[in-house]
C-alpha cells in the first residue's frame, strides 16, 4: 500500500468528523445526507481494501458492531455522585446560605440545564475513546462502550491527545422520540412512555445496531479525571467544547438571588428546547471552594438540582367511562382530548370515586388542569370553572352496574361503589385475570382476551373452571385465536400451577382486603386452607398483621356458599391447599430487621418478584418511606418516594447496587 493511501484515508476520516461535528453538534450541516453517505461509503470501502489502516476511532465504528450476551460491570475511577434537590426559592437560598458558611471567599455559580436522560462516564486514552459506562450505583456501572460509539455526538478522537474521564447525559431529542414511537407503532411494538425511558432502553440494547438506529444525543458537563490545569467550572466547559465534546448552554451568576429570577424563565424556555429538561443544576464555579465544601455520603455540598414543579396542562373531559374491577368496585375514568404532559400523551385518568368527583365538581365537558403524579400517573388537579360550558350537570355514579345492570351500592364506611351481582361478567373476567396473574397463581399464556373468549364460549364461569378445561381439549383447539399449540401450553401451565404454595392460592382467590403479603402470612400461620376455613375471628387475628376488618372479610369469604363450592372444585381438581415452604434458616435471613421500599420500574424484577425475594431473605417491604426505612430500591421513573428518601437521608439503591449488595451479603 502506498503511503498516499494512508494519507488519503486520514484525510477522509478528518473530513467526515468535521461534517459530523457541523451536523450533530452545531446543527449547521454543509452536506446533504446523500453526500455524507457517499463519504462514509468511500471510507468503509477503503477499510475493506486496506484493513491495516483502519483506525480504532474510525467513524465507521458508529454503525454498530456485534451483539453482546451481557454487559460487563465497570468500576468508575471516580465516584459519580448524585445531587440533592431544591423545589423552591427557599431551598435555593438555603443552599447558598450553607455554602457561604463554609467558604473563605464569595463564590460565583454556574447554572446548567438538568437534562432528563441517562448519566454515563466516557474514558479517553491519548485522546481516543476507549470505554463508556452507565452510572450504576456511582461506583460500579455497566460497560456500554459499543453502544456509546454509535452516538454521533460522542467524539471517538479528541482534538488533543489527552487522558481524560468525562461525565455526560445521554438523551433522546423530542423529535427523535416522536419518530421512534411512530416506528414502534408501525412495527406493532409498544411505544415508549417518555424520552428518558427510550434513551435508557436504547443505550442498554445488547445489539449495538439497534442502538445505532436510535437518534441518541449527549451533553458532556464534567471532567471526572484528567490533569488540564483548570480552576473553574466555566473554564472546564469551554475546554470540553474545544476538545470536541457537545456542551449544553450555561449561565454564570454572582448570587442565587439572580438564579431564582431565572428559574421561572427557564421553566417557560424548556418547552422551546429540542430536548427534555426537568430542572436546572446550580454549581459553585470555583474548584478551590468546592474543595472547601467537600461532599456528603452521596452528593456534593457545592451543587444542587432545582426541580421544576410538576407540569400542568389544560384539556377537556370528553366523557367519563366506568370500569368494573374483580371485587365489583366501579371506578370512574375521565377521557380527555389528548394532551402531552411530561413527555407523553395523556388520554385518560382515574377519577377514583364519587367523593373525588364531587369535591372537585368534575363534569363532562369541563376544561381541567392535569399533571402527572410523580411525573408518571395522570391526575386531574382542578377544574377551570371560568371555561365551563353552559348546560353541564354534576356527575353522579349510577345505581346500576354498567356491565351487567345489577344493583350497585356504596357500603357503609367505604368510598367505593360496588356491583353486587356475583356473576357479573366484568367481575368474573377480572377475577380470573387476577387468579392467573404473577402475584397469584402465575399461569402463563392466559391473558384477558383469552379469558373473555372462554367466558363467552361458556367454558369459564369462575377461576375453578380453569382446572377442568383439558376435558374440552378437542373443542378448544378449534376456537379462533387458540389452536393446538396455544391450548397445550395453556393446559401445561394450569397443571403446573396445581403445585403452587398455599400463599399463591390465597392471593389468587381475591379475598377483599387480603393482598399477597397477608395471603403469605395466613398460609405460614395456618399451614392449610382447611385450617383457615375453620378459624374463628379471634384465631385469625392471632396471625401477624391480620386485624379485625381483615379477619371479618376472610370469614365472610369462606362462609359464602359460592366460594365454598369453588374451593371444593379446586380441591377435587388436585390444587395444592397446603403451606409447602420450609422455614428459612437464620443464616439465609440476610435482610433480617431491614425495611425496604421499592419504587419506579426495574429491569430485571417485577414489583412482586423483588418483594417476594426480599421477604424470603427476612426483610420487610413497605409502601411508604419513613426514617425507619433501611433502603429505597429505585428504577426508572422513580418519583416522590425517592425524593422523600433523599430528603430524609435514607439510603437509596438503584437496581445494580441492590444486586451487588445482594451478592455481597450472600457470600
Amino acid at each position: 500500500m502506498a503511503l498516499n493511501e494512508k494519507e488519503r484515508y486520514d484525510k477522509l476520516v478528518a473530513e467526515i468528523e468535521h461534517h459530523s461535528h457541523l451536523y450533530y453538534d452545531l446543527d449547521q450541516p454543509l452536506l446533504t445526507d446523500s453526500e455524507y453517505d457517499q463519504l462514509m461509503k468511500a471510507l468503509i470501502q477503503m477499510e475493506g481494501e486496506y484493513p491495516e489502516i483502519k483506525r480504532a476511532d474510525s467513524p465507521s465504528q458508529r454503525v454498530g458492531g456485534k451483539a453482546l450476551s451481557a454487559f460487563e460491570q465497570v468500576a468508575h475511577p471516580v465516584r459519580l455522585l448524585s445531587l440533592d434537590n431544591a423545589y423552591n426559592e427557599e431551598d435555593l437560598l438555603d443552599f447558598q446560605r450553607k455554602v457561604l458558611q463554609e467558604v473563605t471567599q464569595t463564590p460565583t455559580y454556574v447554572v446548567e440545564y438538568k437534562i432528563d436522560g441517562l448519566s454515563v462516564a466516557l474514558t479517553y486514552e491519548k485522546g481516543i475513546f476507549v470505554k463508556g459506562a452507565t452510572r450504576g450505583d456511582g461506583s460500579i456501572g455497566e460497560d456500554v462502550t459499543e453502544n456509546l460509539k454509535t452516538v454521533k455526538s460522542i467524539p471517538l478522537r479528541l482534538k488533543e491527545p489527552v487522558d481524560l474521564v468525562v461525565r455526560g447525559e445521554v438523551f433522546l431529542p423530542k423529535e427523535g422520540f416522536v419518530s421512534l414511537n411512530e416506528a414502534q407503532e408501525l412495527a406493532g411494538l409498544q411505544a415508549f412512555a417518555n424520552p428518558r425511558n427510550a434513551a435508557a432502553g436504547s443505550l442498554r440494547q445488547l445489539d449495538s445496531k439497534i442502538t445505532a438506529s436510535r437518534p441518541l444525543d449527549i451533553f458532556v458537563f464534567d471532567i471526572l479525571k484528567g490533569e488540564l490545569g483548570l480552576s473553574r467550572h466555566d473554564e472546564t466547559l469551554e475546554k470540553l467544547d474545544a476538545l470536541g465534546f457537545k456542551v449544553s448552554k450555561t449561565r454564570t451568576y454572582n448570587c442565587v438571588e439572580e438564579i431564582v429570577k431565572f428559574c421561572s424563565e427557564a421553566e417557560e424556555e424548556r418547552h422551546a428546547l429540542s430536548f427534555d429538561i426537568d430542572g436546572l443544576v446550580v454549581k459553585v464555579n470555583e474548584f478551590n471552594l468546592r474543595d472547601q465544601l467537600g461532599v456528603k455520603a452521596k452528593s456534593p455540598k457545592w451543587a444542587i438540582a432545582y426541580k421544576f414543579p410538576a407540569e400542568e396542562k389544560e384539556t377537556v373531559i370528553k366523557d367519563i367511562l366506568l370500569q368494573v374491577g374483580r371485587t365489583g368496585v366501579i371506578t370512574p375514568k375521565a377521557e380527555f382530548e389528548p394532551v402531552t404532559v411530561a413527555g407523553s400523551v395523556v388520554t385518560y385518568a382515574t377519577l377514583h370515586n364519587q367523593d373525588f368527583i364531587r369535591e372537585k365538581d368534575i363534569r363532562i365537558g369541563d376544561h381541567v388542569l392535569i399533571q402527572k403524579a410523580g411525573d408518571v400517573i395522570p391526575a386531574v388537579v382542578s377544574v377551570v370553572i371560568d371555561k365551563r360550558p353552559e348546560g353541564t350537570i354534576p356527575y353522579e355514579l349510577p345505581t346500576q352496574c354498567p356491565v351487567c345492570g345489577g344493583e350497585a351500592l356504596r357500603l357503609p364506611e367505604e368510598v367505593a361503589l360496588r356491583c353486587q351481582n356475583p356473576e357479573c361478567p366484568a367481575k368474573v373476567t377480572r377475577g380470573i385475570t387476577h387468579f392467573v396473574s404473577r402475584p397469584a397463581m402465575n399461569i402463563d399464556g392466559i391473558g384477558e382476551a383469552i379469558i373473555e373468549l372462554l367466558i363467552k364460549e361458556g367454558f369459564l364461569k369462575d377461576y375453578s373452571d380453569l382446572y377442568y378445561l383439558k376435558a374440552h381439549y378437542e373443542v378448544l383447539v378449534k376456537l379462533e385465536r387458540l389452536g393446538s399449540k396455544s391450548v397445550d401450553n395453556m393446559i401445561e401451565a394450569i397443571e403446573k400451577s396445581k403445585e403452587n404454595d398455599l400463599g399463591k392460592l390465597l392471593s389468587g382467590l381475591g379475598i377483599s382486603l387480603v393482598g399477597a403479603k397477608a395471603s403469605e402470612t395466613l398460609a405460614k400461620h395456618f399451614k392449610s386452607l382447611e385450617n383457615i376455613q375453620k378459624a374463628t375471628k379471634e384465631e385469625l387475628m392471632m396471625a401477624e398483621e391480620i386485624g379485625q376488618k381483615m379477619a371479618e372479610s376472610i370469614m365472610a369469604f369462606f362462609e359464602n356458599e359460592i366460594n365454598i363450592e369453588r374451593m371444593n372444585k379446586l380441591i377435587t381438581a388436585g390444587v395444592n391447599t397446603y403451606y409447602l415452604k420450609e422455614v428459612p434458616s437464620e443464616e439465609t435471613q440476610i435482610f433480617k430487621e431491614m425495611t425496604f421500599v421499592v419504587t419506579g420500574t426495574l429491569e430485571h424484577y417485577k414489583r412482586d418478584e423483588i418483594k417476594e425475594l426480599i421477604e424470603s431473605l427476612g426483610g420487610k417491604v413497605s409502601g411508604s418511606v419513613s426514617k425507619k426505612t433501611t433502603y429505597v430500591v429505585f428504577g426508572e421513573e422513580a418519583g416522590s418516594k425517592l425524593e422523600k428518601a433523599q430528603s430524609l437521608g435514607v439510603s437509596t439503591l438503584d437496581e445494580p447496587a441492590f444486586e451487588k449488595m445482594l451478592a455481597t451479603l450472600k457470600k
